[in-house]
């Protein structure tokens, strides 16, 4: 959510930021209403000192002996007034609240009109086989249809290791770089999606488990987020870093072609997130410092990538900023998205009421990003770019150490 008092503030700055994501509209709206709302404020407070100075006059009167008559009706008079002007408030506010939710955040300046590639690190233009055909029975969309529906799987055998490797490396790498551990709840209230900016933005793509009023959590950056709400943390405890690991749930709805196939576009999947609290003049660098990480663990599989600057128009309702990682697969013979990190700035930390206490200061929303670690797309990727001539995968060394087989056998075709 953006700042009210800055927008009163830099009016014309926040439309021209907003412009440039297509949003100047909403700006418009919301400052009508703010005006509006703040008029409506001042005549009620106008309206309640007369009522204040018209009771005194009528206590005076009494001790005094003197006709009141006229004087009651001009408190009943103003008593009416003050009620009315005191819906009309509460009107406008939930208005302006309604408005203000659905208002993205400012995009940073340095964010694209249009995607931006920044750098490709590795060797890609390489096709081959794609993981279904490299994995065999140990990726069964078969069953995973029989069970649930659509775009689910079972991950079987040796592939389940891979699976189970990958993630505990995943966070085994981030822990170093000093995200603590966490698994987080998958099931949370609405106040937690909100205050991602999840819900309005993405309600189509979520989960809602109606007899218990709950979601399941599409990124567990969901969790993450609201684990500090409503906190005022000192100082001296920033930065605040963590690294969930958790199921994940979407809906996907709409998606087609080339990205139902196989796992890549899935209902349910596995993702570690990092997800980081700072003081406001700290996010850029902190930004930087993700990518980084990000960078590394590509590097580390050595897997093909190339970074990408997300363009405005599609950066989230709450992020100010964003950098793709897309890895190369060979089986699809193109770069796809493998991790996303975002700084959403004071956007989420604003809804959900998290504040820093800078030494000596008054309490100051602070900042949130979060960033992929790795999800069930790296096993794509890993199985597209170990595959040999024949068939069989070899698999990255850093993975066979956390219990992964050191290579897939060519498929069985059935």
């Amino acid at each position: 959510m953006l700042d009210i008092k800055r927008i009163r503030r830099e009016p014309d700055a926040v439309r021209a930021a907003l412009e440039r994501r297509g949003a100047g509209s909403a700006i418009t709206r919301l400052i009508d209403l703010d005006e509006q709302w703040r008029e409506v404020v001042a005549r009620r407070e106008s309206s309640r000192a007369l009522q204040r100075q018209a009771s005194e006059v009528i206590a005076q009167k009494k001790k005094e002996g003197g006709d009141i008559s006229g004087d009651v009706a001009n408190v009943k008079n103003l008593s009416t007034e003050v009620k009315e002007l005191s819906e009309q408030q509460r009107e406008l506010e939930e208005n302006l609240e309604r408005v203000l939710q659905a208002v993205p955040n400012l995009p940073d300046p340095d964010a694209p009109l249009e995607d931006t590639v920044l750098r490709e690190v590795g060797e890609a233009g390489r096709t081959g086989r794609d993981h279904l055909e490299l994995a065999g029975a140990g990726i069964d969309i078969e069953a995973g249809a029989r069970v649930s529906g659509s775009r689910f799987a079972f991950l079987r055998g040796d592939v389940a290791m891979l699976e189970m490797a990958l993630m505990r490396w995943a966070l085994d790498q981030v822990r170093g770089h000093g995200h603590e551990p966490v698994l987080p709840p998958v099931l949370v209230r609405e106040e937690a999606m909100y205050g991602t900016g999840m819900l309005p933005d993405t309600e189509q793509q979520i989960y809602r488990v109606g007899d218990d009023d709950l979601y399941l959590v599409g990124t567990s950056e969901v969790p993450l987020a609201s684990l500090h709400a409503g906190e005022i943390v000192d100082a001296e405890r920033l930065p605040l870093r963590y690294a969930g690991f958790s199921p994940c749930f979407r809906r996907e709805a709409g998606a087609a072609g080339r990205d139902s196939r196989g796992i890549f576009r899935v209902h349910q999947f596995d993702k570690v997130e990092m997800f980081a609290f700072v003081a406001p003049d700290e996010s850029a660098a902190e930004h930087e410092r993700l990518l980084a990480i990000e960078e590394e663990m590509l590097q580390a599989l050595g897997l093909p990538y190339r970074v990408v600057n997300i363009a405005v128009s599609d950066l989230g309702a709450s992020a100010a900023k964003k950098y793709d990682c897309e890895g190369w697969l060979p089986g699809q013979g193109a770069y796809r998205e493998l991790t996303s990190c975002s700084n959403t700035t004071d956007y989420q930390a604003r809804r959900l009421d998290i504040r820093h206490r800078p030494e000596g200061g008054k309490p100051e929303t602070l900042h949130t990003l979060n960033g992929t670690a790795v999800t069930d797309r790296w096993l794509i990727a890993v199985l597209e770019n170990g595959q040999r001539d024949d068939g069989s995968v070899a698999i990255p060394e850093p993975l066979v150490a956390y219990g992964a087989p050191s290579e897939l056998p060519a498929a069985v075709s059935t």
